[in-house]
């Protein structure tokens, strides 16, 4: 089966006034149809507490339908939060212990992924996709 990934610019967003610049892969993997994930660059992670002491990406996994839906209005509780923003932008609040962080995503960009991702597995298919045995497999190590 395929994936569908996808490169996005984002910012940051460090205070009302102060934002950085940041480079965002959506990822959709038909064999988990229900999740997209985000994957952001090492270096802004909280995290240094690795064996090497090298940075790893951070990824983040939540629901394709939160995804969907937090385009159009505010949507999700808990850990990942997605709203609609003024000109265009879409606003997902990721909440961790070690921190909060508010990113602003180009909707357009978002669209085309969810796009591309429904070409795989159109919504209200994804129980087609789903492999309970590889998942509870997954899930008990």
């Amino acid at each position: 089966m395929r994936t569908v990934e996808e490169t996005v610019q984002a910012r940051l967003i460090l205070s009302p006034h102060r934002s950085v610049r940041l480079r965002v892969v959506l990822s959709y993997l038909p064999e988990d149809p229900l999740a997209v994930r985000m994957t952001f660059p090492a270096e802004f992670s909280l995290d240094d507490d690795t064996e090497d002491g090298a940075a790893e990406d951070i990824v983040w996994i939540f629901a394709r339908q939160l995804l969907s839906s937090g385009i159009e209005v505010p949507a999700g509780v808990g850990d990942v939060l997605v709203r609609p923003s003024p000109a265009r932008r879409t606003t997902v609040e990721l909440r961790a212990p070690e921190g909060t962080a508010l990113l602003r995503f180009d909707t357009a960009d978002l669209r085309r992924f969810l796009w591309r991702s429904r070409l795989l597995v159109p919504e209200g298919d994804e129980h087609l996709h789903l492999d309970a045995d590889r998942a509870l497999a997954q899930l008990l190590g």
